[in-house]
């Protein structure tokens, strides 16, 4: 009797879990790109710089625990002009670290009227402490491929049109 409850207790496991891999589109491939994103998916995010230019990403939102967890995480490529944007409910010290994400990419924190607070460049599979911490309070953090801001022109202060 008890080794009939285990098997279908270990069962129901498989049978979630299974489900749940269907569910988010996973694969159990970790060699996902950029690819898996359609251009339906994607918002324009709008940074005016200080130079009076006006920079657009294409963004995915990350607006949820487990989006937010899981980011960029086993990407192979991200387009020059795409990336991802977190959201979070109120402004806190942000912290983010590079698990599993493999490649080099940059972080721009934003208060909640869209100013950027801080910007940090943020090693690939670096996953050790300390982490990427936001200098300021921040709501959004925003995700592009390193050296994006800087080729840009886009440097703390600069102000973003949030797609939310």
């Amino acid at each position: 009797m008890r080794y009939a409850l285990t098997l279908l207790v270990v069962l129901a496991l498989v049978v979630a879990a299974c489900g749940a891999n269907e569910e988010s589109g996973a694969t159990g491939d970790t060699d996902a790109t950029s690819a898996d994103v359609t251009g339906e998916d994607l918002r324009a995010l709008t940074i005016n710089t200080a130079a009076g230019e006006e920079v657009e990403v294409r963004v995915e939102i990350a607006d949820t625990v487990s989006e937010r967890a899981e980011g960029l995480m086993n990407r192979t490529a991200l387009p020059e002009d795409q990336g991802m944007l977190f959201v979070f409910d109120s402004e806190q010290e942000l912290s983010f670290w590079m698990k599993d994400t493999l490649i080099p990419l940059s972080i721009a924190y934003m208060d909640s009227e869209g100013r950027i607070v801080d910007i940090q460049d943020m090693e690939p599979l670096d996953d050790e402490p300390p982490h990427y911490v936001s200098a300021e309070p921040a709501q959004y953090a925003l995700e592009v491929n390193q050296g994006f801001f800087e080729e840009r022109g886009v440097e703390v202060g600069a102000r973003a049109r949030l797609p939310i």
